[in-house]
């Protein structure tokens, strides 16, 4: 009895070590914090009231942390860059669109001269 004891509180510790292998640091949450970040995370009540066996199970690791983050950087920066290509084009086609507009409103503004000369002379 003993030794299933002994043996049950083993594995118990070794999971625990495997558990805190895993988990970020104060110093793992601190560098990677904003304060919308600080304002979103869980305090220890709500971590000790939600940690169940399955959990802990489905908790991320500091490797899919890590993997999430270089993928959400490489998707912004690629968005980012669509982005401002974007801007870009839509600025270089309100600037033809303007120039378009002024050589319109001047050959108007020549038309409205020509027609009241004509009306003057009849």
């Amino acid at each position: 009895m003993e030794e299933k004891l002994f043996n049950l509180m083993n594995k118990m510790y070794q999971d625990i070590n495997d558990i805190k292998s895993h988990m970020a640091t104060k110093d793992d949450i601190a560098n990677m914090a904003t304060k919308d970040d600080i304002a979103n995370m869980a305090t220890k009540d709500d971590i000790a009231n939600m940690a169940t066996k399955d959990d802990i199970a489905n908790m991320a690791t500091k490797d899919d942390i890590a993997r999430i983050e270089i993928r959400i950087e490489n998707e912004i920066i690629d968005k980012i860059r669509a982005l401002n290509d974007s801007r870009m084009v839509q600025a270089d086609i309100n600037e033809m669109l303007l120039s378009s507009i002024n050589r319109i409103e001047a050959k108007i503004d020549i038309l409205q001269m020509e027609t009241a000369h004509v009306r003057r002379i009849k």
